[in-house]
């Protein structure tokens, strides 16, 4: 609280030290007849306008026709009264309003004059960098980019805008060093970078910046030492290093921060206990990850006192060091508000203390191992002992029974926030839970174990704004605590994955009800009409049910829609319903029995995002009105009988990022226009389909693809050479616990309108379904087709490859050596060709390489030998005549099969002979056990074996390395 509102504060000064408002000539609208905005301005204000998405009417004032010409008076613009120039541009978006599409701030380029830019809260969904001409806005002072999200870095020029106070980039996904190109921004006074993926140290030039008041580089990769010219920030309030990767110690000293009023560190050590003391206005300390601090935390006693916010996470706590942190009554604090002691392990006498602090409002203790004995109420102490706190966090413990419920009670009066997330709780929730407890607006009951119906008593919490009470064992039906919560104030609830049964009741009451989950569960009938009267309804999940009938159309008004693995058998009332406003930006409907052909009124629904209708029973030709889909980012029609060809009018979906249209009977040439105007693809899959002719030139042109999947069709020709635009490839992270089902959209308090998509792909042999395949992996199957030719040697550039297949095509030629290039392949199968020559010498240096499949083609030699080839069994090269190897038990022409000559038998009556047999058999049988222990999980077990490879490499390059650098010291010396 104390930071929030330390922003606040400086985001006003900042705005106050800009030049008084009538000497800068900031207008207000009625002002501006004195004096309109310039051309090239407004044309550049347009043109930034183009590029974006407004689903809330942000811009709706930003128009060039008729009275709105001046953009003076354009929503969020002010200009200079006496110039015309436009001084400041706010565009800030919120949780309910924002923009979509590409912030293109070249197009702004024009606004020499602005020293206002704030563009935070919006969504940029063309990945594009800050460019560089940000370096020219020369008069900037307040720049605020966060959460929008930019990618890969930001330019050197921004260090160039002298003028620049504010700067406030968190929520951005940066490559790069970013804090070196800030050093000499002299004037900066606030500077956010939270969650940017920053990976550097911190330059010691930092310490320069000596008005500096906020610094925050938390959640970060930030490495090194913390330097000491951080001390010199003389003026800093609020400081903010927790949850990065630092090494070492704070090094500052009695003196350094001396105004400092928020703290946050993680992993980081405090050697300075008298820095600690001498921070005499502190109010905000948080220490994270400090797993020594538990012998240490009396260094903090003498701010307690003082302290508004007390956060100690996973620092190794103990009941003994908390005790000792508490134990003299001159410790407590009448004025701390705010403690975590999360991720610490904590019991029953941690609790005598809590009662000492009169003001406290909010409570975690999340993962300490809190059991029902922590909260055993002895009747001699049954009070309300803390009568001010506001929110109580308990999640992720290990509390089975009631003995919480009446502690809290006992102990509580004005409970708004509770989280019981993620224990063992199992009885049921008590009847009259609701009486008691009557002041919540916020609870959560989620990841339990909870059973028997929801208690029709919770409708008595007239305050109830959010409840969770998914992945619990609640069955019976919802009418009896629908009908008795209907004085609730439900923004938000959540009964996900239940046994909850019956049929949908009326919600019409719920009439400030925004998100709406019931998925998994066991809901039958249809879908009611009262939900249509929920107006303000943004996201509604009825996923894994058994309802069934038909989609009301008045259901395109909210954001996120998914009814997926229902029974669900119609589609064009919804599609084709006359619906005066449609905001439906997210419609799942797939796994479910809608049948027939696609309906051709998609232009209704052109505010279409993501669409996916996949595994159902749809027939005839995708119809030319979902060309009108033109915000669509992903279309997913998997697993139907589709038929004819791709309507030309899909080209205007320039924004796709996902295109599935696989598992179908489509026919016809894949359209160049796919690679022509679709540029901005990632996932381009049509397998099993009846596409033929060439693979398109044209296709080279998607430099952003992730996963190209044409395999299964009838396609001819050659390889295209220009494979190596695909420029898309960077290296991945394949996460094997993502093969499974999940919930494909989510909501959280952000956006409403989360996206995981899945794609099924032939992974190692066998069909997966991968979820967020275009983070994952990057992959090229053209198998099963009747392509010709050679493999192109530019196959070599795509270093970021994964898998490759290429199998059941007519290929012929040699197999390119500059697939070795390829390190980390992990999936390669150019089986049932007619490839010939060697097996490239480079293939065994991919040292990732999994599976492995030359097997039916022409190949001949030796089947090379090195690294962890040898491991490759005879499947992956039988069917090639003249290969021969190790792997196949087939010599090569010109090797002999060498036999030691057998010795004669000694016969002889030693008595010894007994001995020596057991000696020497008992030597090879240990040899054996400890040779194959060892050796045998390294050759068998892949992950072993790779790693022990990855270890013998670089060992031999080591060796080779030092007898180089011994070879050179000599020939210097000689």
């Amino acid at each position: 609280m104390a930071g929030h509102l330390l922003k606040i504060f400086l985001a006003i000064s900042v705005c106050l030290l800009l030049p008084k408002l009538f000497s800068l000539g900031f207008i207000s609208p009625s002002q501006s007849s004195e004096v309109k905005c310039i051309n090239r301005e407004r044309e550049a204000l347009l043109n930034f306008k183009h590029g974006l998405i407004d689903l809330f009417g942000i811009l709706s004032t930003w128009r060039d026709d008729g009275n709105t010409t001046d953009c003076c008076k354009w929503k969020g613009i002010q200009c200079n009264s006496r110039t015309g120039h436009v001084q400041l541009l706010d565009l800030r978006g919120s949780i309910m309003h924002y923009l979509v599409g590409s912030m293109n701030l070249t197009s702004l380029i024009h606004l020499q004059n602005m020293e206002y830019l704030d563009l935070s809260y919006n969504f940029d969904s063309s990945s594009t960098p800050i460019p560089e001409q940000m370096g020219s806005f020369k008069k900037l002072r307040y720049l605020n980019l966060s959460y929008i999200p930019f990618v890969w870095g930001i330019p050197s020029q921004l260090g160039n805008l002298s003028k620049l106070e504010y700067v406030d980039l968190q929520g951005n996904s940066f490559d790069g060093a970013i804090l070196s190109k800030l050093e000499n921004l002299s004037k900066l006074k606030y500077l956010d970078l939270k969650e940017t993926d920053i990976c550097e140290t911190i330059p010691s030039q930092l310490g320069k910046l000596t008005r500096l008041r906020y610094l925050d580089l938390s959640v970060n990769n930030l490495q090194g030492k913390i330097p000491y010219q951080l001390g010199n920030l003389s003026r800093l309030r609020y400081l903010d290093l927790d949850q990065n990767s630092f090494s070492g110690a704070i090094p500052f000293q009695v003196g350094n921060l001396p105004l400092l009023h928020t703290l946050r560190l993680g992993n980081l050590k405090i050697n300075d206990a008298k820095w600690l003391y001498s921070l005499s206005s502190l109010r905000t300390l948080s220490l994270r990850s400090q797993p020594d601090f538990g012998s240490s935390c009396h260094m903090i006693n003498e701010l307690i006192p003082n302290l508004r916010e007390l956060r100690l996470v996973n620092c190794n706590l103990s009941d003994n060091d908390f005790s000792s942190l508490f134990r003299s009554h001159s410790n407590f604090s009448t004025s701390l508000t705010i403690l975590d002691l999360s991720d610490n392990v904590l019991t029953s006498s941690t609790f005598q203390y809590l009662f000492n602090f009169p003001k406290l409002q909010e409570l975690y203790l999340n993962n300490c191992s809190l059991t029902d004995r922590s909260f055993l109420v002895p009747p001699a102490s049954i009070k309300i002992s803390l009568p001010s706190l506001f929110t109580l966090v308990l999640s992720s413990n290990l509390l089975k029974s009631t003995a919480i419920f009446h502690w809290i009670f006992n102990h509580t009066a004005n409970l708004r926030g509770l989280s019981l997330r993620n224990n063992l709780l199992e009885t049921p929730i008590q009847s009259g839970f609701g009486e008691v407890i009557n002041s919540l607006e916020h609870l959560d009951l989620s990841f339990n174990k909870l059973q028997g119906e929801i208690p029709s008593s919770l409708g008595n919490i007239y305050t109830l704004q959010q409840l969770r009470l998914s992945d619990n064992n609640l069955s019976g039906e919802l009418s009896s605590f629908i009908q008795n919560s209907s004085f609730c104030n439900f923004q938000s609830l959540d009964l996900s994955f239940n046994r909850i049964t019956g049929m949908l009741p009326n919600l019409s009451l719920f009439t400030s009800l925004r998100s709406l989950q019931l998925s998994n569960n066991q809901l039958s009938g249809g879908i009611p009409k009262s939900i249509g009267l929920l107006y303000e309804l943004k996201y509604l999940d009825l996923a894994e049910n058994y309802l069934k009938g038909e989609i009301p159309a008045f259901l395109s008004q909210v954001d996120g829609l998914d009814l997926s693995n229902n029974n669900i058998s119609d589609l064009s009332s919804f599609v084709c319903g006359k619906i005066a406003t449609t905001n439906i930006r997210t419609l799942d409907l797939s796994n479910n029995q809608i049948n027939g052909q696609l309906p051709d009124c998609w232009e209704h629904l052109n505010s279409l995002e993501f669409l996916d209708l996949s595994n159902n029973k749809l027939s005839g030709e995708i119809p030319h009105s979902m060309g009108t889909l033109v915000n669509l980012e992903a279309m997913v029609l998997r697993n139907n009988n589709l038929t004819g060809e791709l309507p030309s009018t899909l080209k205007s979906c320039a924004s796709l990022i996902i295109f599935d249209m696989s598992r179908n009977l489509l026919s016809g040439r894949i359209p160049s226009w796919i690679g022509e105007n679709l540029q901005e693809l990632k996932i381009l899959t049509m397998r099993l389909n009846r596409f033929t002719g060439s693979v398109p030139v044209e296709i080279c042109y998607l430099g952003k693809i992730h996963l190209l999947d044409l395999s299964m069709n009838h396609l001819s020709g050659g390889i295209p050479t220009c494979l190596s635009n695909f420029t898309a490839k960077k290296e991945r992270n394949l996460i094997t616990r993502q093969i499974i089902r999940e919930r494909k959209i989510s909501s959280d308090e952000f956006n409403f309108n989360i996206y995981d998509f899945n794609v099924l792909l032939m992974w190692k042999g066998n069909d997966f379904v991968f979820w967020n395949p275009d983070v994952l992996l990057n992959s090229i199957d053209l198998s099963s087709n009747k392509l010709t030719g050679t493999i192109p040697n530019e196959i070599g550039y795509l270093l970021g490859l994964v898998s490759m297949n290429l199998s059941r095509n007519n290929l012929n030629g040699e197999i390119p050596s500059y697939i070795g290039n390829l390190n980390l392949l992990e999936f390669l199968d150019l089986s049932r060709n007619n490839f010939s020559g060697n097996i490239p010498y480079t293939l065994p240096n991919i040292d990732s390489l999994g599976v492995l499949d030359l097997s039916n083609n022409n190949l001949s030699g030796r089947i090379p030998l090195g690294r962890h080839f040898e491991t490759f069994g005879a499947s992956s090269f039988e069917g090639n005549i003249d290969l021969c190897g190790e792997q196949l038990n087939k010599s090569c022409p010109g090797e002999e099969t060498i036999q030691k000559p057998q010795e004669p038998a000694i016969d002889s009556e030693d008595g010894n002979s007994v001995f020596y047999t057991a000696l020497y058999t008992s030597l090879g049988l240990g040899f054996f056990a400890g040779f194959w222990g060892l050796l045998g999980p390294m050759l068998l077990w892949q992950p072993w074996k790779i790693a022990y490879l990855r270890l013998l490499n670089r060992l031999i390059d080591y060796i080779l390395l030092m007898v180089e650098l011994n070879i050179a010291n000599r020939l210097l010396k000689g």
